[in-house]
């Protein structure tokens, strides 16, 4: 098969739950486990870091990824979904697996494929661990698909386990209250493996301690670690975010300055919480760590890792801004974001999947907006008049297009050149525009 005809195979062929939904959700690591065992344990063949949570799970990874391949580490990154290109999904050093090998794996795997029946998902991991154990990295960033403890990614013994945040997402799968969420997310902490809690939550803290107790692992808070002042600048649209940060408790690593990172959004201040506890997790193992390689990293990590979509600045004139945040409290972040930005009038162009619950997130947003209601183009896609008049509900006035290029196209038509136009309410309708 060319390379097309093979995605065209893995999109048709298996299960993929960015596309159909809970139905490709195997709750089980059976055929990964499987997978793994025909290519000779891949999992076991490399060091790895372990990164769950709720929301800034893809942030972190790609944060600490940067900081690791600036450190000349030779890094693996496997994350999910892609925006635009497969290939996106696994990186090594920031480039994207080659559509031979990709082409190859999938002919090679045929007989397994058929034999085993994975997801989409299951066998995109398995694909990334063979792929990181022949190429021989020093170490690779994991990041969860969804919850933890029955993720296809929850068969690697990592050096270190972080899990950012809990929040209201996927309980159909994962519970209906926090602590089942956290229950299910705590299931990547493994035995005698440090792990990092990036937010202190008072009303989950104990699912994590009395697991990390369980598994005899070290277990710390980095929210409770380390102070982080926004530098305040006049000009919001600044290509950096800089941050002063100081650790509230000596940590054995001098990271007591100014930092400046290219991802802007205001909640890239807990992630960044989150990464550099990691990182002195990892200093304490014997990674070579200091912080020039940090800074450095930390001001690059869209070019050294390629990622998209976090209150990601479109265009100016006017201004538009996209951003990936999908459920309660990431709409919640990227209203923070759009209030602190300057403007006129707000242009929101949004779309959502039918198997999230809307209504929590449609009660967020303002009514002083004018809203462009499409669906992102996926079987799970909700339908643009059914988001309507969802909306409508919360007094939500707009009009409903076919597509999300469509929608935009009417936005960037309607907004004044000191209007702001928001583009997000899924990952998939940023992926149709970035």
């Amino acid at each position: 098969m060319t390379y097309q005809q093979t995605l065209d195979y893995l999109y048709q062929q298996l299960p993929m739950f960015t596309r159909v939904g809970t139905s490709a959700f195997k709750k089980d690591l059976t055929n990964t486990l499987l997978l793994c065992e025909k290519l000779g344990n891949p999992q076991y063949r490399f060091k790895s870091i372990h990164v769950g949570g709720t929301n800034g799970k893809g942030s972190t990874s790609h944060m600490l990824a940067a900081v690791l391949q600036t450190a000349g580490y030779k890094t693996g990154l496997y994350t999910s979904p892609h925006l635009k290109d497969f290939r996106e999904r696994i990186r090594i050093n920031g480039e994207m697996i080659s559509e031979p090998e990709v082409v190859d794996f999938v002919a090679a795997q045929q007989e397994n494929i058929n034999q085993i029946e994975p997801s989409f998902f299951e066998m995109t991991v398995a694909m990334a661990f063979d792929y990181f154990a022949r190429q021989k990295v020093d170490i690779a960033v994991i990041e969860v698909g969804l919850g933890g403890r029955l993720d296809s990614t929850n068969v690697i013994t990592p050096l270190l386990s972080v899990i950012t945040n809990i929040g209201w997402d996927h309980m159909n799968l994962l519970g209906n209250s926090l602590q089942e969420i956290a229950a299910e997310k705590a299931g990547i902490i493994k035995p005698k493996v440090p792990v990092v809690i990036g937010e202190y939550q008072p009303e989950i803290a104990e699912v994590f301690k009395e697991k990390a107790e369980q598994e005899n692992a070290r277990i710390r808070f980095a929210s409770e670690e380390w102070v982080l002042q926004k530098a305040e600048k006049p000009n919001v649209l600044s290509e950096y975010l800089e941050v002063l940060v100081q650790p509230k408790n000596p940590l054995g690593v001098d990271l007591n300055s100014l930092f400046e990172l290219d991802l802007t959004g205001s909640y890239q201040l807990k992630n960044l919480k989150t990464v550099l506890s990691g990182l002195d997790e990892l200093q304490k193992q014997g990674f070579n760590l200091n912080y020039d390689t940090v800074f450095t990293a930390l001001k690059q990590v869209k070019t050294l890792t390629g990622l998209n979509g976090r209150w990601q600045t479109l265009s100016t004139q006017p201004l538009i801004i996209c951003d990936t945040g999908h459920n309660f409290e990431g709409i919640k972040e990227v209203l923070e974001n759009i209030a602190a930005t300057p403007h006129q009038h707000l242009h929101f162009v949004i779309g959502m999947v039918n198997d999230k619950d809307s209504s929590k997130i449609l009660s967020l947003l303002p009514t002083k907006a004018t809203y462009y209601f499409c669906k992102p183009d996926i079987p799970r896609g909700l339908a643009a008049e059914t988001l309507k008049e969802q909306a409508e509900k919360f007094n939500l006035q707009g009009t409903n297009f076919n597509t999300v290029k469509e929608a935009l196209a009417t936005a960037k038509q309607n907004a004044h050149s000191d209007d702001l136009i928001f583009v997000g309410g899924s990952t998939f309708v940023v992926a149709e525009i970035v």
